[in-house]
């Protein structure tokens, strides 16, 4: 049985590779690894160590902790069936600068504080 935190930092290691639209051979060639092994990272089967994961952040040009945002709500179902329509979506989108924009928008959004956040909101 996977532990929690295993499977919550896989989840976030293909959902960074996703929105980089990276394939797990794109990733696991960068790393010297088989596609197999970034499959078992991702579903939480085989745990990443501390020097991999430094490794799969910078591939994936993350900070490290970016592994371990919302593991408090690893629990919270509806935080996970949110981020996988949202996620869908944009993995939609065929255009590559469209792609782009999105991207930066919700990196900028994402790094924004909570009241800038509201400010946004409100205007």
């Amino acid at each position: 049985m996977s532990h929690p935190v295993d499977v919550h930092v896989g989840k976030k290691i293909k959902q960074v590779r996703r929105m980089r639209r990276l394939s797990q051979t794109d990733v696991a060639n960068q790393l010297n690894l088989s596609f197999q092994q970034i499959q078992k990272y991702e579903i939480g089967s085989n745990r990443v160590s501390a020097s991999r994961l430094y490794e799969l952040a910078k591939v994936l040009s993350v900070p490290i902790s970016y592994f371990f945002d919302g593991l408090d709500s690893v629990d919270s179902e509806n935080d996970d069936v949110v981020g996988k329509k949202v996620l869908n979506a944009i993995s939609n989108v065929q255009d590559e600068q469209i792609m782009s924009r999105i991207v930066a928008l919700v990196e900028s959004v994402s790094n924004m504080n909570s009241e800038q956040q509201a400010i946004y909101r409100n205007s």
